[in-house]
């Protein structure tokens, strides 16, 4: 199969999609959990009913908290986030929401975080991720040391990588806006996990095309990439459909605790696995095409 001879169809699907997540990014933004933005969350379960959403949202807005945002989680629980509450404003709550119908009710976990430690979050989140972004360019230099320009394969690398976080954040957010999917502090833990399995991904293509090019010095570059990929293709398959089927098991019948983070492995694996083959070998082609075309034209001018 000739994959290589279909790039523009490839980029241009990736490059939609890069532009759609940056789309939504640039107007709805991430719902950010209280480990960015500060805040109080916290579980309550009634023991004699059901008062519905709206009675307790009703609750949080007597006890001084109308930005609350409230979540049915089935058997009578419900999520809450809202602002700090600091050391008394839970009993003002807790005083309200005794009031309901289906009271007593008990907080099952609660959490809060400042303001300080947020912003500290959000730092050391930023400072995560450029950090494996540059590791990974060290390391594939190194280790495709022995082909020339090794930076290329790098490079194509980290265009892959960003390609996959930045869709995976656009289908966080989308999610967001749907089902209430939060970015908190195990999100930041799953992105890094994607850009990890991004790279092993690529890194299996890109080994191929260097035994490749090792083995027959002469064979145009583009046929030797089309070749490394379909003798690669099965096994990245085979790897990503095995890893995404136990995410979607643990998705299906997980807590609802690992959700969100289960759902940004699912997508970076997805995504991780077209970038790997339909994008980063792309953008070796790209290259060396753009290096050889002053030659070409040369060559066409003196004949």
């Amino acid at each position: 199969m000739d994959i290589i001879s279909k790039r523009r169809i490839f980029l241009t699907i990736s490059l939609v999609l890069v532009i759609i997540s940056v789309a939504v990014l640039s107007t709805s933004g991430l719902n950010l959990g209280i480990d960015f933005t500060s805040g109080t969350t916290f579980t309550y379960q009634f023991q004699d009913g059901d008062p519905g959403t709206a009675d307790v949202s009703d609750a949080l807005t007597r006890s001084g908290h109308p930005e609350a945002i409230v979540q049915a989680m089935g058997d009578n629980q419900y999520f809450i986030r809202t602002d700090d509450l600091g050391n008394l404003g839970m009993n003002d709550v807790n005083d309200e929401v005794a009031k309901l119908d289906g009271a007593p009710a008990i907080v099952l976990d609660s959490s809060t975080v400042g303001s300080s430690v947020a912003e500290d979050t959000v730092r050391n989140a930023i400072i995560a991720v450029v950090v494996a972004a540059a590791f990974v360019m060290l390391y594939i230099m190194y280790a495709f040391r022995s082909v020339p320009n090794s930076y290329k394969y790098a490079f194509a690398a980290v265009v892959a990588l960003v390609h996959d976080v930045v869709i995976v954040l656009g289908v966080f957010a989308i999610l967001g806006l749907t089902i209430n999917a939060e970015v908190n502090a195990i999100f930041i833990v799953g992105i890094l996990t994607v850009i990890g399995y991004s790279v092993n991904d690529t890194i299996v293509i890109f080994d191929r095309i260097r035994e490749n090019v090792t083995l027959a010095p002469g064979r145009d570059f583009r046929s030797t990439v089309n070749l490394s990929i379909n003798e690669s293709v099965t096994r990245s398959l085979g790897t990503s459909i095995t890893t995404t089927t136990v995410i979607l098991a643990m998705l299906l019948f997980g807590g609802a605790s690992l959700r969100d983070f289960l759902i940004v492995l699912l997508a970076g694996v997805v995504v991780g696995t077209y970038s790997s083959i339909f994008v980063a070998a792309q953008v070796l082609v790209l290259w060396e095409r753009r290096r050889l075309l002053p030659w070409r034209r040369v060559a066409t001018t003196n004949s």
